[in-house]
Formats: structure tokens, sequence, C-alpha cells
């Protein structure tokens, strides 16, 4: 794992939020996790992306070494956090790099807020089908959150279902992801970020219907891209944003899985540079 940067920290409301930030010149870069993430997923991207931006990658509320608190997860509650913490820093227009539920969250911001995105990446994105693994659809099951406590074991399978190559997933990152999956509260807020936005059939109606039926209205630039033998959400999910986003692009990796940015790290830091460069 390369060296990361220093932790930083902000008030978000009354959550404190951490994050990490590179990069001293050029066009602001968020960078949005998924479920049961943090910043550490972007380790491999960062540098790279803030060779010619500001790059700023956040802990999530309820997520990472974020404050947890018993409240609301829905995508609009977590555009809203993303909203105020663009504000607490002083960001009025960035773009936004968003993988799985980030991915999501940077969708509906980009409705939300038009005036202050400038550009798109959605990496293996949420919010474009229903379709996404059983492993998430069963946290639904009841006492499901009862029942579930974090281990060594069951969290190097969490990471290996994010990637095509398991090697990847090193003793170090287990560690790492272990040490932040028993912190106080992770448990709980993981259980109540799935079931905000997954139910038992699939991703919730309400929550990617209100996007998918949206997107041919969104006039930004849109890069996507996604894994092909991605087992979390179906690269199917690609082709209607292919279809119904009128300047996206799309970039689908062979041999890869959930977490490109990750697995595909360098060819990816190239292709996300160029597009948010490009006139």
């Amino acid at each position: 794992m390369q060296q990361t940067p220093q932790d930083e920290y902000v008030w978000v409301g009354d959550v404190k939020t951490r994050y990490w930030s590179l990069g001293r010149e050029g066009p602001t870069v968020i960078l949005l996790h998924g479920i049961g993430s943090s910043v550490e997923t972007w380790t491999l991207n960062l540098e790279a992306l803030a060779q010619q931006h500001r790059v700023y990658a956040i802990d999530l509320v309820g997520s990472g070494r974020s404050s947890k608190p018993d409240t609301s997860y829905s995508l609009a509650n977590l555009v809203a956090f993303v909203k105020t913490l663009m504000d607490v820093l002083g960001i009025d227009r960035a773009s936004f790099v968003g993988n799985s539920m980030g991915g999501g969250i940077a969708l509906q911001f980009a409705l939300t807020h038009p005036q202050q995105v400038e550009r798109l990446v959605l990496v293996n994105s949420l919010g474009l089908g229903q379709e996404i693994s059983l492993s998430l659809r069963l946290a639904n099951l009841p006492f499901a959150d009862k029942l579930y406590q974090p281990t060594r074991s069951g969290t190097a399978l969490f990471l290996r279902q994010a990637v095509f190559d398991p090697s990847l997933i090193t003793d170090e990152w287990i560690d790492l992801f272990y040490e932040i999956m028993v912190l106080p509260g992770a448990k709980d807020t993981l259980f109540a970020q799935i079931r905000a936005s997954v139910d038992w059939f699939g991703v919730r109606a309400e929550v990617y219907r209100p996007i998918r039926d949206r997107l041919n209205t969104m006039s930004l630039p849109v890069l996507v891209v996604w894994g092909k033998q991605d087992s979390i959400l179906p690269v199917a999910h690609a082709q209607v944003a292919a279809q119904q986003l009128p300047y996206a692009q799309v970039h689908i990796f062979d041999a890869c899985g959930h977490w490109s940015h990750l697995e595909q790290a360098e060819k990816f830091n190239d292709l996300v540079s160029r597009f948010l460069l490009s006139i």
C-alpha cells in the first residue's frame, strides 16, 4: 500500500468528518467511496489525480473514521452532508468521482445542485438499476444486524468480493479494514447504509428510479467506468448510463471487479485525468 496523506478532520454540523486532501493547484475533485468503505480505497488514485487537481477524499458520515450518528442514511441525507462539507471547506464547484454508493450520491448531487458540479466520474455506480448482489440484499433479513459480528475473516471475504483478483487483498488491507469495521457504531451504520438503499429485491425503487428517470436531463460530461466482472453491481448498468446520459463516455475494464479504481489503478488514473482535463 502506498503512503497515504495525513488525516484531517472538519466538523460538518455535529459530524466529525475525516478527509484527505492532496494537490495545491487546478480544479477541485471530490472522491466519494461506497458502502462499508472509506478514504483508503482511493490510496492508489490520490497522488496521480493530485498532479493537476486539488483532490479531497472524504469519509462519509457513518463511514471510515467519521462520526457514526444514529440517523437516516438516505441518498438525500448523504447529498446534504456533502453539500454542507463543501460549504465548510469553501468549495463552490467540483467534479465528483464516486464508487458504488458514492456514485449514487454524485448522481443525486448533480441532479439537486447542478450549478456546483463540473463533471462526474461514475465508478461501478449505484443508482442505475435494481440489480445488486445477494449479500447486500441479505442485510434486510430480520435480526441480520444482531447476528452479524465483524471478524477478520469476514472482512477479508467482504474485500475479496470487491475485486476480480483476490490476491490484491493483502493482509495489510484486511487489517486496515477490520480495524475500521470494529470501531464503535461501525456495524450499526453499515446496516443502516445498506438498508437505506437496498431492500430484499435489490436497490430500492425510490433510490434508483428518480435518478434513472432524469439521466437524460443531465447536461454535464460524465465518464462511466465499470469492471466487467463486477459481482456487486452488474456491468449492464453501465449501458443504462450510456444510453440515457446525453454526454456520457463509457469504459469497461476486463478482468476487473467492483473496485475498478483500485484494481486497474494505473489505467484508471490516466483515463480519469484525461477526462477531467478534456475540453
